[in-house]
């Protein structure tokens, strides 16, 4: 089924199913008046919702039309987000931009960091940019929501633990990162507010494209209405969704409603682009000794999605534009 926060003046939204074609969309307040509710309360609730889902398929139950509201983040503020850099190809080259070394548990350790999660911004939120300076960048990325996971949880029992998927801008500001990472306590001002989806949906809508804890698909990014690349989530995402969920779980349990992403989304092969600009820069340093591309400005536009085999939107199209910072 797929889920979505609307926008009600409230600080967390009330929430909506959403059709699979995301055409329409029915009140779910008779349920859970709110996506973390539901996710406290999931084992009651979840029928429920899949019931109204499945007869939402059927144009039964309809509120109204999702072209005529606007929704906010699935979690427009979560317990956790957690995010994650599982794609070898990216961590390398985000490195070499900073000069810096990938570790040498690069691919038997998985890199996290814990981000900011009391504000999270909406599909059509504009990125608000302050200095220019600070290398304002774009990246696309996979994330799984979480129910209540305990302490000690495995990668083999990972996936019972996996309640929703989305996708995310995890807008980054490049030349913040290197000062801050030389004071060894890591990322903080360089990782403003994360953009997700308007649309969450449980694992069995991608079928068998979630598998072995990816998603075998293409995540395609758009950058000032030009095709910027279509890496494939799956097979170049060194440690799964499972593997995430087993090192963050080494220490300490999480609660329901913690997000954990993917990082961004990177293939070796070059003619599927990328999904920041970070690497493109790098790429360029490499052929040709220069890099051309700048950084994000105000007036530019990203614009993220994820399409099943048949070209639907699975989660929605994430669509920002950059504007000045106004206090």
């Amino acid at each position: 089924m797929k889920l979505a926060t609307l926008h009600d003046g409230s600080r967390d939204g009330r929430l909506v199913v959403v059709s699979r074609d995301l055409s329409v969309y029915a009140e779910a307040a008779d349920i859970a008046p709110t996506l973390q509710y539901a996710l406290d309360h999931w084992d009651q609730v979840e029928s429920k919702l899949a019931q109204k889902f499945e007869r939402l398929q059927r144009k039964e139950g309809v509120t109204g039309h999702c072209d005529a509201v606007r929704f906010m983040a699935p979690l427009p503020r979560a317990y956790e987000w957690v995010d994650g850099s599982a794609y070898i190809n990216h961590v390398v080259l985000v490195r070499k931009a900073r000069n810096a070394l990938p570790p040498e548990t690069l691919r038997t350790d998985p890199l996290v960091y814990q981000g900011g999660s009391s504000v999270m911004m909406g599909h059509k939120d504009d990125i608000a940019l302050a200095n220019a300076e600070w290398g304002l960048d774009f990246e696309s990325e996979v994330c799984v929501v979480l129910g209540d996971t305990p302490q000690g949880t495995t990668k083999q029992e990972a996936n019972k633990y996996v309640r929703l998927l989305m996708i995310a801008n995890d807008v980054s500001l490049r030349n913040l990162i290197p000062v801050e990472l030389e004071k060894g306590f890591g990322f903080f001002n360089s990782k403003p507010a994360t953009t997700f989806s308007p649309v969450a949906v449980t694992p069995d809508e991608l079928g068998a494209a979630w598998h072995d804890g990816r998603v075998h698909l293409p995540l395609v990014t758009e950058y000032n209405n030009q095709k910027f690349g279509d890496p494939n989530a799956g097979p170049e995402m060194h440690f799964s969704f499972f593997d995430l969920i087993e090192h963050i779980c080494k220490t300490r349990a999480f609660t329901a409603g913690t997000i954990l992403g993917s990082g961004t989304v990177s293939n070796e092969d070059r003619s599927r682009g990328s999904s920041c600009l970070a690497e493109k820069r790098m790429i360029e340093k490499i052929d040709t000794g220069k890099i051309v591309t700048p950084f994000m400005k105000i007036g530019d536009t990203v614009a993220i999605e994820m399409r099943d085999a048949q070209g639907n939107s699975i989660f929605g199209r994430i669509a920002q534009h950059v504007v000045p910072f106004e206090k």
